[in-house]
């Protein structure tokens, strides 16, 4: 009975959440471990499965890049980064195109239609989802009176434009978008975006109330390896330059400022590796990981 009484009072505790965000949309960015454990995909489906049943709008962007890895080496490829980016020629976003839509997609949206979702899976291309432009990514040096360096990064993307009306119809009929982050140009040729980017511009065009990303680390650390809960918009840059935001960590904080910028109203960095994280995030006063904010 005392077991009982507690899951009792965990569901009145989240009754708040469960009101505050009624008909509004979450985005979450799905990587990481999540993708990868078993017991975490199937938890990641019936925590997003519950969210819509509940009342709240899931949309989920996916990564893939340790899939995308394996296929390269199995085919000799060797892939570089640059502050997190894959380089992406033309053979590279071929395999990049066709794991993320044509494998890492599709099992997602299988896996929550098999535990009692309604999934649809989406590349960029569908419906002009997500429209794109080749990224220009400048490097400035430490020298201020030096040119700062552009990077050809090849077929690497921007977003430039979300077409949310094919998600509009899907809201309409009760299924969740799942969205591999792989954008098509104004010639017509399929670009490579970070899913985190793709996470941030598709909450900002939606007016999500949040926007998720799961990751395979806590949430952002200090010097001491601290979790840091809350970060200010203001502070971020600081915290680049002094190297405690680095690497891949960057363009996920980025994209954090400019969905805030763009009015969503919380961005969250969480660890997907602990059991049932949205959940945590959404319906505890608590929450977890870091959380970025105005």
């Amino acid at each position: 009975m005392k077991e009982s009484v507690a899951k009792a009072k965990v569901l009145i505790e989240s009754l708040p959440y469960i009101r505050e965000f009624n008909n509004k949309t979450v985005v979450i960015k799905y990587g990481g471990h999540a993708m990868v454990d078993e017991q975490l995909k199937r938890n990641f489906a019936l925590d997003v499965i519950l969210m819509k049943y509940i009342g709240i709008n899931p949309v989920i962007v996916h990564g893939g890049g340790p899939q995308i890895n394996r296929f390269l080496e199995k085919m000799q490829i060797t892939s570089n980064y640059i502050q997190g980016m894959r380089v992406t020629d033309g053979e590279t976003m071929d395999v990049v195109e066709m794991v993320l839509v044509g494998k890492v997609n599709k099992e997602i949206v299988g896996l929550i239609n098999h535990c009692g979702g309604k999934a649809v899976g989406l590349s960029g291309r569908d419906g002009d989802l997500l429209q794109a432009r080749k990224l220009k990514l400048e490097i400035r040096p430490d020298d201020p009176a030096r040119t700062p360096e552009l990077i050809d990064l090849g077929r690497v993307g921007e977003v430039t434009h979300v077409n949310t009306d094919i998600l509009d119809a899907l809201d309409q009929q009760d299924f969740i978008p799942v969205i591999a982050p792989v954008g098509v140009g104004e010639d017509g040729q399929a670009y490579n975006i970070n899913a985190d980017l793709v996470a941030g511009a598709i909450a900002s065009k939606l007016n999500a109330v949040k926007l998720i990303l799961l990751t395979d680390v806590e949430g952002v650390k200090d010097r001491s390896g601290d979790l840091v809960s809350t970060i200010r918009k203001d502070d971020v840059e600081d915290f680049i330059a002094s190297k405690v935001i680095s690497g891949g960590m960057i363009p996920k904080v980025r994209c954090c400022m400019s969905a805030l910028e763009s009015g969503v109203a919380k961005t969250h960095i969480i660890d997907g590796r602990q059991e049932h994280a949205i959940l945590l995030e959404i319906f505890t006063h608590e929450g977890i990981g870091t959380e970025i904010i105005k």
